[in-house]
């Protein structure tokens, strides 16, 4: 890996870390020779990711470190920072992963509402406010990655909260990004991961098998980590079943809401299905 913020000895930071994405990405820092820490609520899960994740460092098991953290806390969070620093000392990589998804209706109950924007929302923006002023200020190559969804791009309907939620990560990580490049001095870059359909505990809907449409967390990281090399910020993951032209159109047509004035979420409104699927088949995108 040649980004300089993955060198040997950094420290990376990723929350959500017990499982899933969070877990492969603390498994593929630990394996190039980083210090991590890896966050999420206390529990067998959480010591377990540790235990495997520094099994993986060339340097030795001290060199990973299970901090329990509840990212919809903001003092959790402040005292995350502070244990990375006392552990291993300044932060290069943080990954604001974790998130939820207990479901949700416009009319529905606030509790899964407000859950979901206190991990999904609130704790990347925390998160990135707490550790990003002394990782600019150290002055070394350092990334910020905060993972968002695809849901907070085109919001199909069906969970309303955890679309506001993601497309909230995705707005406050380009203005993120937008104040770290016209900072002085700031070797800083923030990134939005948007992964695809990804088995984790997340998605698994009580699946035991992975399913042939789904990719897994290690090749969502193997992609992140790629696009993380050729200096990308929007890092959209294809999966089995979806490539990227197809997510390509869909985003087009989501935006060409908008553009053309056509009623919200048009892709399931059923006087637009045929357009839709039209709009699928062209060669190119083109919405104009």
């Amino acid at each position: 890996m040649n980004h300089p913020a993955f060198a040997n000895h950094h420290v990376a930071v990723v929350t959500g870390a017990a499982s899933g994405i969070g877990l492969a990405a603390a498994k593929r820092f630990a394996g190039l020779g980083m210090k991590v820490v890896l966050a999420d609520l206390p529990g067998e899960r959480l010591d377990t990711a540790a235990r495997e994740t520094s099994a993986l460092s060339p340097h030795g098991p001290a060199n990973a470190v299970a901090i329990a953290t509840d990212v919809a806390d903001i003092e959790s969070l402040k005292a995350l920072e502070q244990a990375a620093v006392q552990h291993f000392g300044r932060v290069h990589v943080l990954m604001n992963n974790a998130g939820i998804q207990p479901g949700s209706a416009i009319f529905g109950g606030q509790e899964a509402w407000e859950k979901v924007f206190a991990v999904n929302l609130w704790g990347v923006i925390n998160g990135a406010r707490i550790f990003a002023p002394a990782m600019i200020a150290h002055g070394q190559s350092g990334l910020i990655i905060n993972t968002g969804s695809k849901q907070g791009i085109t919001t199909p309907p069906g969970d309303p909260a955890y679309n506001v939620a993601k497309s909230g990560v995705k707005t406050f990580t380009e203005a993120l990004q937008h104040e770290l490049r016209n900072t002085a001095d700031c070797n800083i870059t923030a990134h939005l991961l948007i992964p695809g359909f990804v088995y984790t505990g997340l998605t698994a809907n009580g699946r035991t098998e992975k399913p042939d449409a789904a990719w897994t967390s290690q090749e969502t990281v193997d992609f992140m980590m790629q696009s993380l090399e050729g200096g990308d910020f929007y890092i959209l993951c294809p999966d089995n079943d979806v490539a990227r032209p197809t997510d390509e159109k869909r985003i087009l047509w989501a935006a060409g809401d908008i553009v053309e004035n056509r009623p919200p979420l048009s892709r399931w409104h059923p006087d637009y299905a045929d357009a839709f699927k039209a709009f699928l088949a062209k060669d190119r995108p083109d919405i104009a």
